[in-house]
């Protein structure tokens, strides 16, 4: 392995970024900033750059067969093309308005899983006192149908693991904790929680990907300024330092997807913190890690986790 440091390959000062997907048909990524409304298509080599504004906070963004994306907002869960309109498929809690949207990442059989918090988003859009432990976890069948995969709660919801030997692995920010389940058949409930590895003492656990043989890639965000790679039963392997103190979210691409791509946020920082850190909220590169897993999409079912 031939792995070079982190490098920023998109200064887009990124309130919240988050969600980054490999479109390989396109050769591009996409990613959702929550608190800039809007989503970004970005291709690496060329570095084209296109941006879109949404109608409502966007929290997470996935492929579909049929061309286009699901897309998470602050409380729906829509069906979109760039350029086009946000059709609403599926709203997982609407008798909670307290919460929102967050995590959603789509899942080996197709359908696509979301997770809830209260919300922590002001009108506008400053951090706000979360009401409590509120948050779940749902998924959403390519006809729109809802099911809760467990009655744990959560504070926040972050990542969306399947593993090879039929576990999922989530994980709750506040609580500085990743989560490991069983999966039951076909796939649409979870037991038997239990933690996965031991707390880290870098950051707090954000948006995860794994890669052929079954490492965790882990963001850790809120000041711990790197990406914790973990072994198939938890235990930390070691950090990969990033120059951004909250990374948010990452996903392999490229034509061997062996370069992890990873999103950043700056939301809640000091203007003292922006101009010492001034690429917080940027998209960084590390190249020769993996390689990853082919991007699932959303109503295909694919061969593997």
């Amino acid at each position: 392995m031939n792995t070079k440091g982190a490098r920023l390959l998109l200064d887009c000062k990124d309130g919240v970024g988050e969600s980054i997907v490999w479109a390989a048909a396109e050769t591009a990524l996409y990613w959702v900033d929550i608190t800039g409304s809007r989503i970004h298509r970005l291709e690496p080599d060329s570095g084209r750059h296109d941006v879109w504004p949404t109608p409502e906070l966007p929290t997470s963004i996935g492929l579909r067969a049929d061309g286009g994306f699901i897309v998470g907002l602050r409380r729906r869960v829509t069906l979109w093309r760039p350029g086009g309109d946000f059709d609403t498929l599926a709203v997982p809690e609407p008798d909670l308005p307290g919460n929102r949207l967050n995590e959603g990442v789509v899942a080996p059989d197709g359908s696509f899983w979301v997770g809830t918090m209260a919300e922590n988003i002001g009108a506008d859009g400053l951090p706000m006192t979360m009401a409590g432990t509120t948050g779940s976890l749902y998924r959403i069948a390519p006809d729109g149908r809802v099911t809760r995969l467990t009655d744990d709660k959560f504070g926040i919801t972050n990542t969306m693991i399947w593993t090879g030997d039929g576990h999922f692995v989530t994980a709750d920010t506040l609580r500085n904790t990743l989560y490991i389940y069983r999966l039951a058949p076909p796939g649409t409930a979870l037991s038997a929680r239990r933690a996965f590895g031991s707390p880290l003492a870098r950051g707090l656990p954000d948006g995860s990907t794994s890669d052929m043989n079954g490492a965790i890639y882990n963001t850790r965000v809120a000041g711990g300024g790197a990406i914790a790679i973990l072994a198939a039963d938890g235990s930390l392997i070691r950090y990969f330092d990033l120059p951004c103190a909250s990374p948010t979210s990452c996903a392999f691409g490229g034509h061997r997807l062996d370069r992890l791509f990873v999103t950043s946020a700056r939301f809640g920082m000091s203007k003292a913190d922006l101009v010492a850190r001034p690429t917080e909220g940027g998209l960084f590169e590390i190249e020769g890690l993996g390689p990853g897993r082919s991007t699932r999409v959303f109503g295909s079912a694919s061969v593997a986790p």
